[in-house]
Parts: C-alpha cells; sequence; structure tokens
C-alpha cells in the first residue's frame, strides 16, 4: 500500500509540474503573441534564422513537442519548405534545453516551497483583476505551479537504503549496456508523458536524489532527445509527402544525434565537466545535466547545419514523392485541443496560414472567370465556348465545394482556439479571422454563379455584343486587381498605401458597375434581347459582388493590428 501511495504521488507531482507547465505557457503566449506570431515569420529566411526562430519559439512555449508538430502541419500545407522545416527543428531542439536550466538552476537551490504558494497565490489574484495584464498573473500562477509540482516531486522520491542503493549502482556497472539500458528508459518516459522537458525534470530530480549515476542520468537525457519525436510522427500521419519527410527530418536529427553522442561519451562528458564548475553530485549535478543537454543539442546543430541540403535529399531519397491526386478531394484541419502540446497563440497563426490558402484558392477561381471572359471577347466557333464553359463549371463547381469545407473546419478551428485563453489581441484577431473566412467563402460562391451564367448565356444562345464584352473584360480587370491588392496587404496589413488604393478601387468598381448596368438598361430600351442584357447586368453585378468582399477583405486586415 505504501508503494500504491508513493506512486500516485509521484504521478500527481508530474501533473501538476506539467499543468504548471502548460498555463505558464499560455501565460507568456497571450503576453507575448503577437510578437511571438510575427518572430515565425523569420521560417521563411535563411537557414540561421529559422534555427534562431525554433529556439526562440520553444524556448517561449516550452515544448519542442509543439514546435515541431506546428512545422510539420505549415509544411503539410504547404507554407514551409523542407529545408526551411530542417532549421526550425534544429532550432527547437535547442530551444528545449531552457527548462532544463530553469529547474537546475532554481529548483533545487532554493527553498521552492518557500515561494511557490505565493506565487500562485499572487497570480491568482493578477488573474481575477480587471486589467489588461491578466497574462503577467498567468505566467506567475503557471510558475507557482509548476515549482509547486516539482517540489512535490523531489520530495515524493522514494528513499533507498545503502544496500538497495548498491544493487542500483550495479546495474550501471555493465558498461555500454548499461548507457543503452539508460536511452531506451529516458526514451520510454519521454514517449509516455509526451514531454521531454518533463522528463528532463523527472531525471535531474533522480540525479540530485542520488538514484541514478551521473553517467545513467546522461543516457537518460539523451533517450529522451529520441522519444520527443514521437509527437512530430504521429502529427505526420496521413498527411502530405513533404510533412512526412518534415516528420522524418526531426526523427533521423534527433537518433543520428544521439548516436555520435554514445560514441563519444565519454569525450561528451569531460566537455560538460571543463566548461561546468563543481563536482557532479547534489546539486552540481543537476547543473550538469542541463549543461549536458544544452551542449548535445548546440553541437548537433552545428554539425548537421551546413548539410541542410544533402540531408533534405537524403530524406526525399527515403520517402519517394507519391502521385498526389489532382483532385482537391475533401479538405480536413487536424485540431486536438486541451493537449500538453496545445499552443493557442500558435494555432492562430496556422489558422491565418490556412485562410492565406483559402484566398489564393479564390483568386484562382476569379483567375479562371477572367480567362472564360477573354475566350468570349474573341470570335470563336460556338463548341468551343461551349467545351470551355463546361470545363469552367465544372471546375469551380469541385473549388467551391471545398473552400465551403475549408469555411467549415477553419471556423470550427478558430472557434476552438477561443476556448483557450487567449490575449486581447489574439481574441480581436480571431474575430477578423472568422470574418475574411466568411467573406472569402461568399466570393467563392459568386465565382461559381458567374460561371454558371456564363454557361447559360451559351447553352441559351443570348451573345453578349462585343462592346458589352470588351466592357465586362476591362471591369473584370479592375476586379482582379483588388484581388492582388488583398494579397499583397496580407503581408503589410498596416501599409496606408495600400488601404488609400483599396478606397479607391472600391469606388472606381463601383462606378464602373453602375455604368455597365445603364448600358444593358439602353440596350433593352433599344430592343435587344431583354435575356441577353438582365444576364450582362447580372454578370456584371457577380463580378462587383467580389469586389465588394475584397474591399471587406481588405478593412478587416487594416484592422486586425489595430
Amino acid at each position: 500500500m505504501q508503494y500504491i501511495s508513493m506512486l500516485f504521488t509521484i504521478i500527481g507531482s508530474l501533473g501538476l509540474f506539467l499543468y504548471g507547465m502548460k498555463v505558464m505557457s499560455d501565460g507568456i503566449q497571450q503576453s507575448a503573441g503577437e510578437r511571438l506570431q510575427r518572430a515565425l515569420a523569420f521560417m521563411t529566411g535563411t537557414r540561421v534564422t529559422g534555427v534562431l526562430t525554433g529556439f526562440a519559439v520553444t524556448a517561449v512555449i516550452q515544448s519542442s513537442s509543439a514546435t515541431t508538430v506546428m512545422v510539420v502541419s505549415f509544411v503539410n500545407a504547404g507554407l514551409l519548405t523542407l529545408k526551411q522545416a530542417i532549421g526550425v527543428i534544429m532550432g527547437a531542439n535547442v530551444g528545449t534545453t531552457v527548462t532544463a536550466w530553469i529547474v537546475s538552476l532554481v529548483g533545487f537551490s532554493f527553498n521552492i516551497s518557500a515561494f511557490a504558494l505565493p506565487a500562485v497565490g499572487a497570480g491568482f489574484i493578477m488573474t481575477m483583476l480587471k486589467w489588461k495584464r491578466k497574462d503577467l498573473g498567468t505566467v506567475l500562477l503557471g510558475f507557482g505551479l509548476l515549482f509547486m509540482g516539482l517540489d512535490f516531486l523531489t520530495k515524493s522520491m522514494p528513499k533507498f537504503s545503502v544496500e538497495q542503493l548498491e544493487i542500483i549502482a550495479s546495474v550501471a556497472n555493465y558498461g555500454f549496456l548499461s548507457l543503452l539500458l539508460a536511452v531506451g528508459v529516458g526514451m520510454s518516459i519521454t514517449l509516455l508523458i509526451h514531454s521531454s522537458s518533463a522528463a528532463t525534470a523527472i531525471i535531474i530530480t533522480m540525479g540530485f536524489q542520488g538514484l541514478i549515476s551521473y553517467d545513467v542520468a546522461a543516457g537518460m537525457i539523451l533517450g529522451a532527445n529520441i522519444g520527443t519525436t514521437i509527437d512530430a510522427a504521429l502529427a505526420a500521419i496521413g498527411t502530405k509527402t513533404a510533412a512526412k519527410r518534415a516528420a522524418l527530418v526531426h526523427v533521423l536529427f534527433n537518433v543520428l544525434g544521439t548516436v555520435w553522442a554514445l560514441v563519444f561519451f565519454h569525450p561528451l562528458l569531460a566537455l560538460v565537466d571543463l566548461v561546468t564548475p563543481g563536482v557532479p553530485a547534489g546539486a552540481a549535478l543537476t547543473v550538469h545535466l542541463a549543461m549536458l543537454h544544452t551542449i548535445f543539442n548546440l553541437i548537433n546543430a552545428l554539425v548537421f547545419l551546413p548539410f541542410v541540403d544533402p540531408f533534405a535529399l537524403f530524406v526525399s531519397l527515403i520517402i519517394k514523392e507519391k502521385n498526389e491526386p489532382k483532385e482537391l478531394g475533401h479538405y480536413k484541419l487536424e485540431y486536438k485541443s486541451g493537449s500538453i502540446q496545445d499552443t493557442p497563440e500558435l494555432n492562430i497563426l496556422r489558422a491565418e496560414k490556412e485562410i492565406r490558402n483559402m484566398a489564393a484558392l479564390s483568386a484562382s477561381m476569379y483567375a479562371k472567370i477572367r480567362d472564360a471572359l477573354r475566350t468570349f471577347h474573341i470570335d470563336v466557333q460556338e463548341a468551343n465556348k461551349e467545351q470551355v464553359v463546361d470545363t469552367l463549371v465544372k471546375d469551380l463547381a469541385e473549388r467551391e465545394r471545398y473552400a465551403d469545407e475549408m469555411r467549415e473546419e477553419l471556423t470550427h478551428f478558430l472557434i476552438e482556439c477561443t476556448r483557450q485563453q487567449l490575449s486581447h489581441y489574439s481574441e480581436k484577431k480571431v474575430s477578423v479571422l472568422l470574418g475574411i473566412t466568411a467573406s472569402l467563402e461568399e466570393l467563392t460562391d459568386d465565382c461559381y454563379g458567374a460561371s454558371l451564367l456564363l454557361e447559360r448565356s451559351v447553352k441559351k444562345d443570348l451573345v453578349f455584343k462585343r462592346k458589352e464584352t470588351e466592357a465586362l473584360t476591362e471591369y473584370s480587370g479592375m476586379v482582379e486587381q483588388f484581388l492582388n491588392l488583398v494579397e499583397a496587404q496580407w503581408g503589410d496589413p498596416d501599409d496606408e498605401e495600400k488601404r488609400r488604393e483599396s478606397e479607391e478601387l472600391e469606388s472606381q468598381i463601383n462606378k464602373m458597375q453602375s455604368k455597365l448596368r445603364k448600358l444593358g438598361r439602353k440596350r433593352i430600351e433599344a430592343g435587344e434581347n431583354v435575356k441577353t442584357e438582365l444576364l450582362f447586368i447580372d454578370l456584371a453585378r457577380r463580378i462587383e459582388k467580389v469586389g465588394d468582399y475584397c474591399y471587406s477583405i481588405s478593412s478587416a486586415l487594416s484592422m486586425m493590428n489595430k
């Protein structure tokens, strides 16, 4: 019964530690959410900026698993290339060492319980006050819970007799076999709790209590680096080839790093001892283990950084490119809320990038309408026109159906994000993104509607005059220019010049639409075919509505950062 009680105490202590880590991470994200999201833009830069970005993001959210899972999803969406992802994954491994330093420098050098409980109390009060910086209270609350969990974990570790310690020590005397066993145990712990940061904290605590030797603790930390790859591997299930390659990069990077570390194990420990003061025992051992964790991941990143291109090629040879179906298929955005790797602020960035994909889909639909209008502008045989509209309607019907699925999934995704703790900036951003998603989906509806009008004009032999087709072609060009402006505005929503240009284009499109409506009415009064002219007016109205949606999206983008 005593051992069962001890087991549940350890599990409860670990749960409190993990929960504290999550609360603190959420608070930091809320406090630095906007800057954190902007930092991720560096992912698309050089491999060095990719490493720095991976390091910074992981150091903030305290989870390399969350960063790598996010990277895999970005690669799957085509938002990051494999080479860019490699740099971020390398940086994430270095960033995860921050937790080990927090635990080793604070967790065992001070009386944790003396300030952990007051931190929880102060943090809770700060979160209850009506002020703008509640996020700082969340950070303090999470910080206190984390170290309360660590304090309980330290006290709940079993006390062994001299004879029992001798038995444990004898297991560590089998040389390289003992080291491999330690790696396996460290990997298993991380696979079980899905957090290398928490696993490292457990290992450091065991080392501090004298339950395991320096060598065994070092081997377990190396094993934890392999175990942490499980989340990226799971995230890659059912994804595209590029995402599977990114997940494999994470696995190979950590496994190969552990292999060379095992080969040069004792020289590696000697290097750690050289740069770390004190004999590796007691509180000093915790610092040595944190330094080992940092040096290993840092050397691993520096060794592989010059070989990003060969590494990407090697992974591409292992996972062959599959012939992806040309059909759009069904859109599915996987999302698991409430997990320890859940990062609300980064999820919003993920949603934003998916919405940019939706914007690109909408633009491609309108481009096909433009191409069809150009075809109608040229004197071609009716058979060719029928072929053009048949292909157009079929293609846009498929894309419009896909856009409907995107809106449904993204709306659900964003609403799930709002159920997490978000900063005021992020809450406002989610509201704006929901509106943009709705506008984009309605834009695709009108593009599809325009294709049906063009089909009707051909099937019913309602032929537009050359003057009308020229006017429509010019008019549709203005709207296409608006779409291009909105696409450019995604990259810089604060650009004042783009906002003025947006207002000017909206005004020009409205004036042109009014002119086209008058042109259609005059032709009706002049005795032209009523059905043809009404269809012409309807088509102009559809195109004008696309311009309205562009203006709505442009205005929303302008408001997003205010």
